[in-house]
């Protein structure tokens, strides 16, 4: 379960859309929240160079206090009462600094909010929230500036059930992402079911006048196989085989298939709009998307890197990013520690 949540702030509202689902998914799972403030120092890019140390410390120092006057006060709020938070004030780069805490406290998930700004952090938390969702090697929920607020944590009493959309497509590093997705939303939507819904988007195959039956034979049998492969994966779903949180958490399972050269877009609209769901009545769409970085190109021939980037920029739904198992060992991708210091 998620037990530790890691929420950076910049001290925008835009950046605390992400303190609610947080505090919902913390009193579901019996977690606790670290909120995060990361202070530009004077030599992260942003800063210019001045005549003195001391002239640059002055307002680092004031920074510090302000920051964790801020934090002290979201922790107080009343959306956190009863939930264990902390809170931390730290210098350095902020995608840097964000990894780094993650890492060194072993955090299980973080949910952020992209394209907020503040002046004095010096930093965009669009791009900021890019960085930390591809390089974390814990779940990264990106929640979007503008964007729906989540059907579970929706005043409304007669809101449906919490769903979301994963994105499949035939490979085994897809499905790292099911169990997550199944944990998230079990305890989002609880105390009703959620529902996930697996999607896969199959390439139309191209066809020509003289080859028009064989690509046709192709394409149905492209297609068929998805269909089989969808309706097994929600099948040992159900079984608890793929996600045992499903066993004392029961989800409703869904699928469709989606015949579309573009993936990212009809990935989309399938989740914002419940188009092209084949079979399948979506009214509403989905609230959440979940995606997992450098999967194989399957059945639908399609990179999941490259799509779930596009994904994440251009949908206005919540995106979980999951980084699979196998990318977090063999990444050789590291993190200056020592550019991050506690305040």
């Amino acid at each position: 379960m998620f037990q530790h949540i890691l929420v950076p702030l910049d001290g925008s509202q835009r950046a605390e859309r992400a303190i609610p689902v947080a505090a919902r998914l913390a009193r579901a799972s019996g977690g606790s929240i670290t909120l995060l403030r990361i202070i530009a120092s004077p030599f992260a890019p942003g800063w210019q160079a001045t005549d003195s140390p001391a002239s640059m410390q002055e307002p680092l120092d004031a920074d510090q206090v302000g920051a964790a006057e801020y934090l002290a006060g979201i922790s107080a709020a009343a959306v956190l009462a009863g939930v264990v938070t902390s809170t931390g004030v730290f210098k350095g780069s902020p995608a840097t600094g964000i990894l780094s805490v993650a890492r060194s406290q072993k955090v299980d998930i973080i949910i952020m909010c992209s394209h907020g700004y503040t002046a004095m952090t010096r930093w965009a938390l669009g791009s900021v929230a890019e960085k930390v969702a591809f390089h974390a090697s814990t779940p990264v929920l990106v929640l979007r500036e503008g964007g729906p607020v989540l059907a579970a944590l929706s005043p409304d009493s007669h809101a449906r059930p919490l769903r979301a959309l994963v994105a499949l497509d035939g490979s085994a590093r897809a499905e790292m992402g099911i169990e997550n997705a199944a944990r998230l939303i079990a305890a989002l939507a609880a105390p009703t079911q959620g529902t996930l819904h697996l999607a896969q988007v199959v390439k139309p195959t191209p066809t020509g006048s003289e080859e028009r039956n064989i690509d046709d034979a192709e394409s149905g049998a492209i297609l068929h196989k998805a269909k089989e492969y969808l309706d097994s994966t929600a099948n040992r779903l159900r079984e608890g085989s793929i996600a045992p949180a499903m066993v004392d958490h029961p989800l409703s399972v869904t699928w469709s298939v989606t015949v579309e050269s573009d993936v990212a877009t009809a990935l989309i609209g399938v989740a914002e709009n419940g188009e092209d769901a084949e079979g399948v009545v979506l009214p509403g769409g989905c609230d959440i998307i979940v995606m997992t970085t450098h999967g194989y190109s399957g059945i639908a021939s399609w990179a999941p890197g490259s799509i779930t980037e596009r994904v994440l920029k251009a949908s206005r739904l919540p995106l979980l990013i999951v980084r699979p198992q196998d990318i977090l060992e063999k990444s050789n991708l590291t993190w200056d520690d020592t550019t991050l210091s506690p305040m």
